[in-house]
């Protein structure tokens, strides 16, 4: 756990992504999902 910090502050941000499909059935696989996992933690 890293905390950001500021002046006058410090703080920690999550982030909760919700995908919405048009059809409910798998969409995401596991190597994609390894990829998106790997792209959030590389831009976060």
């Amino acid at each position: 756990m890293k905390l950001d910090s500021n002046n006058h502050s410090v703080f920690l941000m999550y982030y909760h992504l919700v995908l919405v499909v048009k059809y409910r059935r798998k969409v995401m696989d596991d190597p994609i999902s390894d990829y998106a996992k790997d792209k959030f933690i590389s831009l976060s």
